[in-house]
C-alpha cells in the first residue's frame, strides 16, 4: 500500500511541476512579445507567428512531464 502512495505522489509532482515551469514559461513568453509589439507596431507580423512557435515548445515541456506522470501511475 505505501508504495502506491508514493507512486500517486510521485506522479502529482512530475505534473504540477512541469505544469508550474511551463506556465511561467509561455507567460514570460506572451508578456517579452507583447511589450516588443507595444514599442514597435509594425514588427507584429515577425514577432506573433514566433511567440506561437516560441509557446508550443514550451507547452510541450508540459506534456513531457504528463507522460512521465502517466508512465509513473500505470508503468
Amino acid at each position: 500500500m505505501e508504495a502506491e502512495v508514493y507512486k500517486y505522489l510521485a506522479a502529482g509532482l512530475a505534473i504540477g511541476l512541469g505544469a508550474i515551469g511551463s506556465a511561467i514559461g509561455e507567460g514570460m513568453i506572451g508578456s517579452k512579445a507583447l511589450e516588443a509589439i507595444g514599442r514597435n507596431p509594425e514588427t507584429s507580423g515577425k514577432i506573433t507567428p514566433l511567440m506561437f512557435v516560441a509557446m508550443a515548445v514550451t507547452e510541450s515541456t508540459a506534456i513531457y512531464a504528463l507522460v512521465v506522470a502517466l508512465i509513473i501511475l500505470f508503468g
